[in-house]
C-alpha cells in the first residue's frame, strides 16, 4: 500500500460514500486531508471525527471559484495538495434522450465533468511548482458502454476518462500522474436512486453484487503507490480479479 503519512490530499465528494470511506482510510495512513462536498455538515462532523489532520472544505465542484477558494484554503492549512482523488458525482437525470431536461443533463455535466477540470485546474499550479503530483479520477464502466437513460452519466464518464488521458499526456513529463478507476457497481446510495429508476439492466442488479465502499477506498489507496506507477494515463478496473489480488482484496 501507498505511504501517506504527511501526504496532503484533497478528496472531492467526500461526504459520503466512496469519499467518506477513503478520507478515513487515508487518515489511518497518516495523510493530511481536504474534505470537499456540498454538504458542509457532512464534511465537518467527518472532519470532526478523523481530527487535525482533517479540514472541510465546503465546496460545489461544479464552481470554479469554490474549487480555486477550496484549494486555496488546503494550501493555508496544510501548505499544498500532493493527490487529488476526483470522486464527486450524480446519477441523474436518469431519462430517454426525446425526454430528458437540458438543464438537469447540463448540470450533471457541470459535476462530473467539470468537476473534475475544476480540481485539476487548480491543483495543478501547486503541483507543478513542488516537482509533481497525483490525479485519480473515478470513472465508470458507463465511460465505454451506453446504457438506457444514462446519456448524461455515460457522456460525462467518457469525457472524464478522456481527460484522464489528456492530463497524462501534457502532464507527465512535469511529475503529473494520472490515472482514472473504473470501481464497478458499489453499494451507495446511489444504488438507491438507480433501482428506483427501473430503467435499464443495471437497476435489476442484486444489490449483493456490489462491492463495498471499503473497497474502492483500498483501491484508491494502492493507487497513489508506486506498485500502480505503470497504469499512469489509463483507467484501472476493479472488476479485474487480478488487480483485486494486487490490491489485497481477494487471495
Amino acid at each position: 500500500m501507498a505511504e501517506l503519512s504527511g501526504m496532503r490530499v484533497l478528496i472531492t465528494g467526500a461526504s459520503r460514500g466512496i469519499g467518506a470511506a477513503t478520507a478515513r482510510l487515508f487518515a489511518e495512513h497518516g495523510a493530511r486531508l481536504g474534505l470537499l462536498a456540498r454538504n458542509a455538515a457532512a464534511i465537518r462532523a467527518l472532519a470532526a471525527e478523523i481530527g487535525p489532520a482533517a479540514r472541510a472544505l465546503p465546496a460545489d465542484v461544479a464552481s470554479w471559484p469554490d474549487v480555486e477558494g477550496a484549494v486555496a484554503a488546503m494550501t493555508r492549512a496544510f501548505g499544498g495538495v500532493d493527490v487529488l482523488i476526483n470522486n464527486a458525482g450524480v446519477i441523474e437525470p436518469i431519462a430517454a434522450l426525446d425526454h430528458v431536461d437540458p438543464a438537469a443533463w447540463g448540470r450533471l455535466v457541470d459535476i462530473n465533468l467539470k468537476g473534475p477540470l475544476n480540481g485539476i485546474r487548480a491543483v495543478l499550479p501547486g503541483m507543478i511548482r513542488r516537482g509533481g503530483g497525483t490525479v485519480i479520477t473515478v470513472s465508470s464502466g458507463a465511460a465505454h458502454t451506453p446504457l438506457e437513460g444514462w446519456s448524461a452519466y455515460c457522456s460525462s464518464k467518457a469525457g472524464a476518462a478522456m481527460l484522464t488521458a489528456c492530463l497524462h499526456h501534457e502532464m507527465h513529463l512535469k511529475g503529473i500522474r494520472a490515472i482514472g478507476l473504473s470501481p464497478g457497481t458499489v453499494a451507495t446510495d446511489m444504488q438507491a436512486t438507480i433501482r428506483a429508476s427501473g430503467i435499464n439492466p443495471v437497476s435489476k442488479l442484486d444489490p449483493r453484487s456490489h462491492i463495498p465502499a471499503a473497497w474502492v477506498a483500498e483501491a484508491l489507496l494502492w493507487l497513489c503507490g508506486p506498485a500502480a506507477a505503470e497504469f499512469a494515463g489509463q483507467e484501472v478496473s476493479l472488476r479485474d480479479e487480478t488487480i483485486r489480488r494486487r490490491i489485497g482484496l481477494i487471495p
